[in-house]
């Protein structure tokens, strides 16, 4: 096996982006999810709630991150600032403590996606000194956390099983679907479809970083947004095709791709063409 995709969220829910090397940290690839837009509440919005977040491209500079959307400046956000105003804010039921990036990029969400309920928006980062626990009930002895992810800091997908559920949407008709529906950290190729729902762990053939393989992925509506578009051609699918496979035989609901903690390896890097180990 090997990884063929690494893929990078900065902002929760907006598009990701593309690399062939990362570093590696125990609340997942460094940067990921960690910034997320919230209602005037501070409760986390998602494309299940505004599909035309997938519109909004990400770019991570030197010492920026730029958001992008067309007809519109891009938005400029400084990395290293630390001094901004705090907030609770919430994913799921978890209560984060979060920084506000301010009224700018709060205007400048409104503005591309409109209010959410007649609430703005607002983006705000994961605080430095926060820790948001992952569900203990999946650990294994470590103490893994996350940022802004639903719940754990990796997801890894197979491209085989993408192969298996896309020969399946083309027997009804259906357009086969690219990888980016289900928005995988990494992408790993040469094991047969599904395999993943069998790992316990998942490491590099040379040792230098380990994953625990934790928890299936129960699937939601965002795997319906064209993440090109934000648009929603066929409504329920893939999660229809998916239920009727079973993927998880003994669990109720759409699943596709695992989630993972890390193990060991933390500031390793990872890279596209890393031999992988079962």
């Amino acid at each position: 096996m090997r990884i063929s995709g690494i893929h990078l969220y900065p902002v929760k829910s907006l598009k990701g982006i593309a690399l062939e090397r990362a570093v590696l940290g125990e609340r997942g690839i460094a940067h990921d999810r960690n910034w997320m837009v919230v209602d005037d509440v501070g409760r986390f919005v998602t494309q299940r709630q505004v599909p035309t977040m997938a519109r909004i491209a990400v770019r991570l500079e030197n010492d920026r991150l730029l958001l992008e959307h067309p007809g519109v400046a891009p938005l400029s956000i400084e990395l290293a600032r630390s001094d901004q105003p705090t907030l609770t804010v919430y994913v799921w039921e978890d209560a984060c403590r979060a920084l506000d990036e301010g009224a700018e990029a709060s205007r400048w969400l409104t503005s591309v996606l409109g209010d959410w309920k007649g609430s703005g928006l607002r983006l705000v980062r994961f605080a430095p000194d926060e820790r948001r626990a992952v569900e203990p009930f999946y650990q294994q002895g470590e103490s893994a956390h996350t940022a802004f992810a639903d719940g754990y800091p990796f997801l890894i997908a197979s491209q085989a099983s993408l192969t298996a559920l896309n020969q399946v949407l083309q027997g009804k008709g259906l357009a086969p679907l690219p990888m980016n529906r289900f928005r995988p950290n990494i992408v790993v190729e040469g094991a047969a479809p599904f395999a993943e729902d069998g790992w316990s762990e998942l490491a590099s053939f040379e040792g230098n970083y380990r994953f625990g393989i934790r928890k299936p992925c129960q699937r939601c509506k965002i795997t319906t947004v064209d993440q090109s578009s934000g648009s929603i051609a066929t409504p329920g699918e893939p999660l229809k095709t998916l239920i009727e496979m079973r993927t998880q035989p003994f669990r109720p609901g759409a699943y596709f791709g695992q989630n993972a903690t890390l193990l060991e390896g933390r500031d390793q890097l990872i890279a596209v063409g890393d031999s992988l180990v079962g």
